[in-house]
């Protein structure tokens, strides 16, 4: 498995030029729900053969330059630079919200490694399936998308000692057409392809299935893809400006916004949810775009009730007296595209002033039921440099929220009727007293912390692993002072 450095995300690009490449940065991987959940592979080995394995190409920048990521010095560095993995040991059952593994390293590569490392969700249920399902296997593997995905498939099942279905179907023409036939009902609905930009790198099983996607979306007419290589293999263009870790490494939405708008040529698209999307992005990204309206800067929905927030963002363009150029994401299908649709022909916006980005919907199979959107695998940043960092969303409480600093985790010795299997400790606290620590630890987990298929399913169901004193201590300091910015914003900004 070789990577170039254009096997990324786009939008990596733009955060690590706006950013600080070189910094040490911590990201960890957790699923949402869906639990329980098997790890089956060994995650540092499975990380080190991602990373880049040259230096970019002068054809590379010269493409990426093309895509207005003209990068620097300190993000080529990075990308050749080296990082340290803590992870839970092969062979391991986990929880939902439990971190299963940590990357640190330099920003823009711990970054980099986002769309690769969610892809292992693919692996984990179908590992997870094999030992607490196998009658399933053969309607799991009903029809793979390439011969790729089947060789993953395989890999997965030799790693927990479970035989293969005797025939697995591999119909990546099938696949392309199923794709072809969204992406055609997609641009008939809204009229122009060029409204419609592809972002499912992540949502992809692997690089052969995402290239049938996008071989099918430029057939369709669909040139623009947050996949940077396969962009630069077939001809599209490489898209994408600001994810929720670029808002958390400034703090606030206005100093990530001014980041990514001051250190970047071209126009900005403002991401609005990572702390609060009505309270302070909307109002801060429409403060932005009314400043220099000439730039022609975009909002970016992602997550939380859109329809709301559809009606205050018009509200403040009104306010501002400007025409608003919107973005809308996050799990948009055709039905949703059609509402979206009707609202802004209401409002009177131009076509071209409200674009659509498609992740799953494109990409995912409807024959495949592992998707990761059924365990919600998330990758996201917890520290940068010294500082911990938490991602929010509109709703504290609603389980969008991640864990801050460098967190490892322990598992219960023995069973409790009420509490949670598992508590997040912070790297240097010590073990709590009837836990035994499983990140880091070599070979399988400890004996006394290892869980039986059966167990782990009579165990699973809680919201969230327990925090430890310095992990609660953390969150706690971090909600505080996002209320605490929240209260200081202007009243009635929206």
């Amino acid at each position: 498995m070789t990577h170039t450095v254009l096997a990324t995300d786009g939008y990596k690009f733009s955060m690590a030029a706006a950013g600080w490449p070189l910094r040490t940065e911590t990201f960890h991987y957790a699923h949402r729900r869906g639990g329980p959940h098997y790890l089956p592979l060994d995650v540092g080995a499975y990380v080190r053969q991602l990373l880049p394995q040259a230096p970019a190409s002068a054809a590379e920048r010269a493409f990426l330059a093309g895509c207005g990521y003209d990068l620097g010095g300190g993000v080529w560095a990075a990308l050749q630079g080296r990082v340290h993995v803590d992870a839970l040991p092969a062979g391991t059952w986990f929880f939902d919200r439990e971190p299963v593994f940590s990357i640190t390293g330099p920003s823009a590569l711990v970054s980099w490694l986002e769309p690769h490392v969610l892809r292992l969700h693919y692996r984990i249920q179908l590992a997870t399936v094999a030992l607490l399902s196998p009658d399933r296997l053969p309607a799991v593997l009903a029809r793979l998308t390439c011969a790729e995905q089947r060789d993953i498939a395989l890999e997965t099942l030799e790693q927990v000692g479970v035989a293969p279905p005797a025939h697995i179907p591999v119909d990546p023409a099938a696949y392309q057409a199923e794709v072809r036939t969204r992406v055609d009902r997609l641009v008939a609905l809204v009229e122009d392809p060029a409204r419609v930009f592809e972002v499912g790198m992540r949502a992809a099983s692997c690089t052969a299935q995402h290239r049938l996607a996008l071989l099918a979306c430029k057939a369709a007419g669909v040139t623009l893809t947050s996949n940077a290589d396969l962009a630069h293999e077939l001809g599209l263009r490489a898209v994408g400006t600001m994810g929720h870790e670029h808002v958390q490494r400034y703090g606030s939405d206005e100093a990530a916004f001014r980041a990514m708008r001051e250190r970047l040529p071209g126009s900005s698209s403002f991401l609005l949810d990572t702390y609060d999307t009505v309270r302070s992005g909307l109002p801060t990204a429409f403060q932005l775009v009314a400043e220099e309206p000439g730039r022609r800067d975009t909002v970016r929905f992602d997550s939380g009730d859109k329809d709301a927030q559809y009606t205050v963002a018009l509200r403040l363009a009104a306010r501002f007296d400007i025409a608003p150029r919107l973005i809308l994401e996050d799990g948009f299908d055709h039905a949703l595209t059609a509402h979206f649709e009707d609202r802004r022909r209401a409002a009177g916006l131009p076509p071209e002033d409200q674009l659509y980005g498609y992740g799953g919907h494109i990409v995912s199979s409807r024959q495949d039921p592992l998707t990761r959107d059924r365990v919600a695998a998330v990758y996201k940043l917890s520290q940068t440099g010294r500082t911990p960092t938490m991602k929010f969303g509109d709703a504290p409480g609603a389980g969008k929220e991640s864990i801050p600093g460098r967190p490892l985790l322990c598992r219960r010795l023995a069973d409790h009727p009420t509490r949670p299997a598992g508590v997040v400790i912070q790297e240097g606290e010590a073990v709590p007293e009837g836990f035994a620590l499983l990140t880091g630890v070599a070979g399988p987990p400890p004996a006394a912390a290892a869980l039986t298929p059966a167990r782990a399913r009579a165990l699973a169901g809680h919201r969230r692993p327990l925090y430890s004193p310095a992990t609660e201590a953390l969150v706690s300091q971090l909600t505080a002072a996002r209320a605490a910015h929240l209260d200081a914003l202007q009243p009635g900004a929206t």
